[in-house]
């Protein structure tokens, strides 16, 4: 990361990612956008069991949405489960248990879903910063398979359930930290490069945005948005970034404000007025680039990260059925 792109980064995200940026912006929000009633509907989110995603969660069961809790800790899912059903009111809180840095899991836990469930929605909100070089069993790299592999095996394998709904949208939320990297296909797993997990994990939700990118314009019929929700306060910022934590508690944005977007990306008539494929922060479309930053990408090397991972989650796509 350049000096440039990380000073103007900084600078950029005390103005705007901090709890006082959310409160100037949403001086602007339209408080109709999120009064919608989303009884009948079908939502999935991935990492629902705290922070955002569970935020996101509940702001989904208050007006009426089907709610399926997608993670990793039986424990702490269904105690988010009990929480957003009495907080709520609403009893289709659902919970499934994934880890989303299992290739395999994923597809088979996915085309079981598919012939049971419905899907308006999918929040793809899972993520993890890893600050060590770590592998999974199946050796790929932990925030990789995670972020990236998992997040691309998920969407695409409900895609054909996506396909099959009215209104139906894809959210991803990605992170304004991938302002400060550019696409890099030549060592997506960091095997020869430098370990550093935030600048891997920058990294990753680059490939996210890009993703969120191609699929718009292979599917026309579901609206694809990814987005950052600020810095938050939540256990994954205090986990994975204790001095950033430390030194901007007194800042952050609490865990519904963090949210806000998310929520008005799934379920808002406003949200898809925009063009699919976007990258949203405080309910409103913005750059992807910092400006002067040399971050833009070739189109070759989107197609080959697409290819990438591809051929990656074919290896562990489950065998047709004959």
């Amino acid at each position: 990361m350049s000096l440039y792109r990380n000073t103007v980064w900084f600078l950029k995200g005390l103005r705007e990612y901090t709890k006082g940026g959310y409160e100037s912006a949403a001086r602007y929000f339209v408080a109709e956008d999120l009064q919608v009633d989303v009884t009948g509907k079908s939502y999935m989110i991935t990492g629902a069991n705290s922070g955002i995603g569970k935020a996101t969660a509940l702001a989904i069961a208050k007006r009426g949405g089907t709610v399926h809790l997608v993670c990793r800790s039986k424990d702490r899912a269904e105690e988010a489960q009990k929480e957003i059903i009495t907080s709520s009111g609403n009893q289709n809180v659902l919970v499934h248990l994934l880890d989303m840095s299992n290739p395999k899991e994923i597809w088979e836990f996915a085309e079981k879903f598919k012939t049971e469930n419905r899907l308006n929605v999918l929040i793809n909100n899972a993520g993890c910063m890893v600050n060590q070089r770590e592998l999974t069993e199946d050796g790929i790299e932990k925030n990789f398979a995670t972020n990236v592999l998992g997040t691309y095996i998920l969407t695409r394998a409900l895609l054909p359930a996506l396909k099959h709904e009215e209104d139906a949208r894809v959210v991803t939320v990605s992170s304004g930290g991938m302002l400060v990297q550019k696409l890099d296909v030549s060592d997506l797993q960091f095997e020869t490069s430098t370990f550093d997990g935030t600048m891997v994990y920058a990294q990753n939700k680059r490939q996210q945005v890009i993703l969120t990118e191609q699929w718009a314009k292979s599917y026309s019929k579901i609206h694809f948005s990814v987005m950052h929700p600020g810095w938050a306060d939540t256990p994954a910022v205090r986990s994975s970034m204790p001095d950033f934590y430390e030194k901007m508690k007194n800042r952050l944005r609490t865990e519904e404000q963090g949210a806000d977007t998310v929520v008005w990306l799934a379920i808002s008539p406003a949200a898809i007025k925009n063009a699919s494929g976007l990258f949203f922060q405080d309910r409103k479309p913005v750059s992807t680039h910092l400006p002067l930053a040399s971050t833009h990408s070739s189109h070759g090397d989107e197609e080959k990260l697409l290819q990438i991972l591809q051929d990656m989650s074919l290896k562990f796509a489950p065998s047709p059925k004959l």
